[in-house]
């Protein structure tokens, strides 16, 4: 595992997984106590998907029912005129004319030659029989006089002057039934039902003129509106309400249910989400306390920090970003493709063809810009580090003059992130308008395509509509798994971090242990046994180490850098295992005690400081309960920071922060209280009084005198001025002790300890 922390950037920068399939697998066998709801968020997603799709039909039919609506009734006009027109046919004309009788009229020779000169003759003669009607309207008004009579038909007398006028009507080859009298009109259009309404001859009449006089569509309205009231009824515009609300409502239902299954979804997305991030935190939580410090030496803060936050947000809104996403977009994809050709397949092939080029297109330009993000990462990354660090170290910059370097490098880095992000900037920028250009080009395409189609009457316009939102439908769903995508990879990279320090080894279960000493009967007597230890087992560190601390002794650890001295603590501690040896404790081995047990027989103050957001209140009792004000001032008093608290305005209410006007030393002067109130026959000061200064030094070695009384007491220093009082002195070295007593004694020896004592004077001399 790497000991680099994660590179700061301008915002998170997108981390591909090792293995994403396995990273995935992990991740949702994790999430198998939630997979219920999870398999109910994927029917809600799939149900809403469908209800989506089905919408667009629905609009369709909703169209055209409306555009029917808004146009006149075109067939029943067709219908009504072909129903009048019909009744005046041949036969009926025939009867009315009595051509038999002019038939036999003009096969008598007798009467040809009597009434008509030669020329008239086989101009009469000459008239086929198929044609005859109208052949014989064409002749002369005279011609036709004499072979027409007043005659009777159903009992109604026709005169000459009808049968001339019918016969003009056949001879003019209209519907211009205006030429004819009333009386023979009444013959001709008897009154007839349609659709259950009376329509008389006047009204077939004005029905007639009004349709002759139609020459363009615009003419059409106005001569409906001149039709008598009952056809007018009958041909009028007129929208069908109540299959248009059945229409609105099943739409209305239809959206209304989409949206109340998105409202729950959505509910149990951000639950499971949620709920999982809890499970993860609560996880790492625990495991940062099962974890040895081995870990943590090996580990950076930021790492674990990063884990712990940054990776369990990403995971938790990748996971709320595309829990769905992916199944409804996959289900509208699949669904529009089959509903586009279910409803016409020529369509559906514009449609998909134009839209994927379009994609085709962005895909290609959007690929060329991986380099450039990649780059912008970096180089974020190398501006952020110069900032921090010149910032960090801007007294030193200003000091040695270094100000136009750090500027120049500056600029250098600035112009890199510029070029990069320019060009990053500009083609992810493209991603918004193509998609404006494709959902465009599509409406287009089908626009077209469909007005062809419309005009040939292959389709309705609610086609075209319905279309129109199949275009949304099928471009929406690449763009939104193509996202989910990113959010999937990113989830999986994070998922691989956090399970990474999950698999951790942990330190090994104590339940078994049933060893147990308590605080208030410890002795004090500790014996380091032929102790050896390495953090690398192959490397030791302190080879053969042997010591017997009694009870009540003030044991002072000294030695250079690396000789073991905090090693030596962290291994009574149990914060690391002895590879050979024992630790006794009033003759019980550590190794058959539990981790608790003796972290409550020691009391430890620490090198480096450490409060937490609270008051002093709480920061001195920590992890201590029925500890009152009384007890915590006296702690105070007895190490010397009893007066700077009072001076505070809230006392021991006064809140500690990581920006509180509170020095290092003061800090410092808090842990030694928050350990004078532990009740432990142990105590342990590592380099405790290395933040203080010397008078405060002074006040917390008096402390300390009081601190270590009836408790067998490590103190490990390096100014050797803080421990001449203690009752052993153990010199380290490699490893081992390789002088031990008093300070006079060790003096005397004039030995290691002496010339390490006499060097730390000479330097101050």
């Amino acid at each position: 595992m790497s000991n680099e922390p994660r590179r700061r950037g301008h915002g998170p920068s997108f981390e591909k997984p090792k293995n994403f399939k396995l990273a995935i697998l992990n991740l949702a066998q994790s999430m198998r106590s939630y997979w219920y709801p999870i398999i109910i968020s994927f029917v809600l997603a799939i149900i809403a998907s469908i209800l989506t799709i089905l919408a667009p039909n629905k609009l369709s039919s909703l169209t055209d029912e409306l555009t029917i609506g808004l146009v006149p009734k075109t067939e029943v006009i067709k219908d009504l005129t072909s129903k009048i027109t019909s009744q005046i046919n041949e036969q009926k004309i025939s009867d009315i004319l009595n051509v038999s009788d002019i038939i036999k009229k003009i096969s008598d020779p007798k009467f040809l030659s009597n009434n008509f000169k030669e020329e008239e003759i086989k101009q009469i003669t000459s008239i086929k029989q198929e044609e005859f009607l109208q052949q014989f309207s064409l002749l002369d008004n005279s011609i036709k006089e004499k072979f027409l009579e007043d005659s009777l038909y159903q009992n109604n007398t026709i005169t000459i002057e009808d049968k001339l006028s019918l016969l003009k009507l056949i001879e003019l080859s209209n519907n211009d039934i205006s030429i004819l009298s009333d009386n023979l009109l009444n013959i001709l259009l008897p009154d007839f039902k349609y659709n259950n309404i009376n329509i008389t001859t006047k009204d077939q009449i004005s029905f007639i003129n009004n349709i002759s006089n139609i020459n363009n569509e615009e003419e059409i309205y106005k001569a409906i509106d001149n039709m008598p009231s009952n056809i007018n009824n009958l041909i009028k515009s007129e929208i069908n309400m109540d299959k248009v609300k059945d229409i609105v409502i099943k739409i209305a239902l239809l959206y209304g249910f989409n949206a109340i299954l998105s409202f729950i979804l959505s509910l149990i997305v951000v639950q499971v989400t949620v709920k999982y991030s809890k499970k993860l935190r609560s996880l790492i939580s625990k495991k940062i306390n099962n974890l040895p410090l081995k870990y943590f030496d090996n580990t950076t803060i930021g790492d674990t920090l990063s884990r712990v936050t940054n990776d369990v947000d990403t995971i938790s809104q990748s996971l709320h970003q595309s829990f769905s996403t992916m199944v409804s977009s996959i289900t509208l994809f699949i669904g529009s493709i089959i509903m586009m050709f279910y409803t016409n397949f020529i369509m559906a092939i514009t449609a998909i063809l134009s839209s994927l080029f379009g994609f085709i297109f962005m895909f290609k330009v959007l690929s060329k810009s991986q380099k450039y993000f990649i780059q912008r990462q970096r180089e974020l990354g190398n501006i952020n580090g110069h900032i921090e660090e010149i910032f960090s170290g801007h007294n030193v910059v200003t000091l040695y003059n270094g100000e136009e370097e750090a500027n120049k490098r500056f600029d250098e880095l600035n112009e890199l992130v510029y070029n990069s992000e320019r060009k990053s900037h500009f083609l992810s920028g493209l991603m918004h308008p193509f998609m404006g250009f494709i959902g465009n080009f599509g409406y287009v395409a089908v626009c077209i395509v469909g007005a062809i189609l419309t005009l040939n009457g292959n389709i309705s316009f609610g086609v075209i509509v319905a279309f129109m939102l199949y275009i949304r439908l099928f471009t929406n769903p690449l763009n939104q798994i193509a996202q989910a995508m990113t959010s999937l990879q990113s989830a999986a990279a994070s998922s691989e971090r956090i399970f990474e320090f999950l698999n951790q080894e942990e330190l090994e279960d104590e339940s078994n242990k049933t060893k147990y000493l308590e605080v208030d009967k410890v002795l004090g007597e500790i014996v380091f046994d032929h102790v050896k230890f390495g953090y690398n087992p192959d490397k030791l560190i302190i080879k053969d180490f042997n010591a017997h601390i009694k009870p009540g002794q003030k044991i002072a650890i000294v030695g250079p850098t690396g000789a073991g001295k905090t090693t030596l603590v962290n291994l009574l501690m149990r914060f690391y295992e002895i590879n050979e040896g024992r630790i006794l404790i009033d003759g019980v081995s550590t190794k058959e005690l539990t981790r608790e047990n003796i972290h409550d027989l020691f009391i430890m103050v620490l090198q480096d400081t450490w409060v937490f957001n609270g008051t002093i209140r709480d920061n001195i009792r920590f992890n201590k309960e029925n500890i009152t004000d009384e007890q915590i001032m006296e702690a105070c008093k007895v190490v010397g920071c009893a007066h700077f608290i009072k001076t505070l305005p809230n006392g021991l209410d006064s809140k500690l922060t990581d920006v509180s006007s509170i020095s290092s030393g003061q800090k410092q002067l808090l842990t030694i209280a928050r350990g004078m109130i532990e009740n432990a026959p142990f105590l342990i000061l590592d380099e405790a009084t290395s933040n203080v200064d010397t008078r405060t030094e002074e006040l917390v070695q008096k402390a300390m005198d009081k601190l270590t009384v009836g408790r067998t007491s490590f103190i490990i220093a390096h100014r050797l001025s803080t421990i001449k009082n203690a009752d052993l002195i153990l010199v380290m070295n490699e490893g081992n002790i390789i002088e031990q007593g008093n300070h006079e004694e060790l003096m005397k020896q004039n030995g290691f300890y002496a010339n390490l004592y006499n060097s730390q004077f000479e330097k101050m001399n």
